[in-house]
């Protein structure tokens, strides 16, 4: 059971699967924090097949704005997901490139695609159906 106990000390701890984490240094908040964001997933996904250059991406994600791209990017090597390579180059290229932590959590990211086009019908019926009882 998951739920929030308080322990003697009055530390505040979450049970996760009978694992007691900290509320303060929970590592499942906190990675899936970073790795849940709208567009996070997506650039992990464009790097699947290799590296890619910045304007790559872009174009594989057609909707981000750049400001967007370039703060995904960044807390994404930030977290160890990804390496920038900078190529001396006129005008200077940059690479982007899943670093093996990367790699490991596109394994796990590739379950979770296949799991929402699996389900994905069956969602939309469940909101539509929420949506048409609020009236």
């Amino acid at each position: 059971m998951n739920r929030i106990v308080d322990r003697a000390r009055g530390e505040r701890v979450l049970l996760i699967d009978g694992v007691p984490m900290s509320m303060d240094d929970c590592p499942v908040r906190d990675v899936l924090d970073s790795v849940g964001g709208k567009w996070t997933s997506l650039m992990i996904l464009g790097l699947a097949d290799g590296p890619r250059r910045f304007s790559e991406l872009r174009r594989f994600i057609p909707d981000i704005s750049q400001r967007m791209l370039t703060q995904t990017l960044r807390d994404l090597q930030r977290d160890g997901y990804l390496t920038r390579t900078v190529y001396p180059t006129q005008p200077p290229s940059v690479e982007y490139r899943l670093t093996s932590l990367g790699q490991s959590f596109l394994a796990l990211l590739r379950t979770l695609v296949q799991w929402s086009t699996d389900h994905h019908t069956a969602i939309r019926a469940a909101r539509t159906a929420y949506d048409a009882g609020q009236g």
